[in-house]
């Protein structure tokens, strides 16, 4: 019968009906949670909790919190570490008129000591000059942000399967004030995270009040670091409150010189909120930063030790390798999930 759909065209029909439903709502007339859960993401593998931090999309064109809800899906992650951008854009705030997507490398590359030309440089500073200036203006904005936007957006993205167990405003600097700290903290709860990120700052007075605020917020404050981590790094922070937690990051762990970082991570693992993993060799072969499996970054054995530890920090994918011609961040990320669930089945 001519008229009569394929049974692939009746499947894929009812699939895509489902998926728009779930969307809409998280209940689909008394729906069973295998329906309700149909078409959205699941990178919870074996007990292990991959994440991504949305860092990993910047080179995409959109930075929205839709468009990043877009990229999250289509890599196939459904619990991520926040950056601050997309959630305070849909909160309403001003513009930030530096091209991120052109500094972010020159940033990391001064940070890595690397040489910079003089167009670069002078590239950077003015960048710089302008991000202080925007700092200024959107710390002003924040002391009256509408709070219920990050609220509305925790359940855009729990409503398509993306939880947010992190967040990575820039609200916590040395020179921010209570308030702003404060707002940063709220912002993330009502987003649904359990924990804020942020650098390191190198300064045991600061690290001391972030761990006093997020305390009486019932917040943690896990600390990222890069090639100056080393085992006692954290130590002070992590003495203050139990507040202060780690953001380890292996990958960067392994090329500033360490040489146990899984005994490393079964030390600290009550203390670890959460950790980037990416794939980075050790000095003696030049600290590369490569795709997952051609590094010196023990990913197989640190995923399986969660694992059978039963571990419940998430692992982060933080994807900083160069990205191949013709492929996307989507992509390479959706390649890095795959390597984790390979290595975990």
């Amino acid at each position: 019968m001519k008229n009569q759909p394929s049974r692939r065209q009746f499947l894929g029909a009812t699939a895509a009906l489902v998926s728009g439903a779930v969307l809409s709502t998280n209940n689909v007339f008394g729906a069973p949670a295998y329906i309700r859960n149909l078409g959205k993401p699941n990178s919870l593998i074996n007990g292990v909790q991959i994440g991504a931090i949305t860092y990993s999309f910047r080179d995409m064109p959109d930075q929205s919190a839709e468009a990043t809800l877009k990229y999250v899906l289509d890599s196939g992650i459904s619990a991520i570490e926040l950056m601050g951008g997309p959630a305070e854009s849909f909160a309403g705030a001003p513009k930030n008129t530096v091209n991120m997507q052109t500094v972010f490398p020159l940033m990391r590359k001064r940070r890595e000591k690397q040489e910079l030309t003089a167009d670069e440089n002078k590239m950077l500073d003015e960048a710089e000059a302008q991000m202080k200036a925007y700092r200024q203006e959107i710390a002003k904005w924040r002391l009256s942000a509408p709070m219920s936007k990050f609220e509305q957006m925790r359940k855009m993205y729990n409503q398509a399967g993306v939880q947010i167990y992190a967040f990575k405003p820039d609200t916590f600097n040395v020179q921010s004030t209570d308030a702003e700290i404060e707002y940063g903290l709220k912002a993330a709860k009502l987003l649904g995270a359990n924990q804020v990120t942020l650098e390191h700052p190198g300064n045991d007075a600061h690290t001391l009040r972030l761990g006093t605020l997020a305390q009486k917020q019932g917040m943690k404050v896990a600390y990222h670091g890069h090639e100056q981590q080393t085992p006692t790094f954290w130590d002070t922070a992590l003495a203050q409150s139990p507040a202060n937690m780690l953001n380890l990051d292996l990958g960067h762990f392994v090329a500033a010189g360490n040489t146990d970082p899984l005994g490393f991570v079964k030390l600290k693992h009550d203390r670890i909120a959460s950790m980037h993993i990416k794939d980075r060799q050790t000095p003696e072969h030049e600290k590369g930063n490569l795709p997952w499996g051609q590094g010196d970054t023990p990913l197989l054995q640190v995923l399986k030790l969660m694992r059978d530890q039963k571990y419940t920090f998430p692992a982060t994918v933080e994807l900083e390798y160069k990205i191949p011609a013709g492929s996307t961040s989507v992509a390479e990320v959706k390649k890095c999930l795959d390597y984790c669930r390979n290595a975990l089945s």
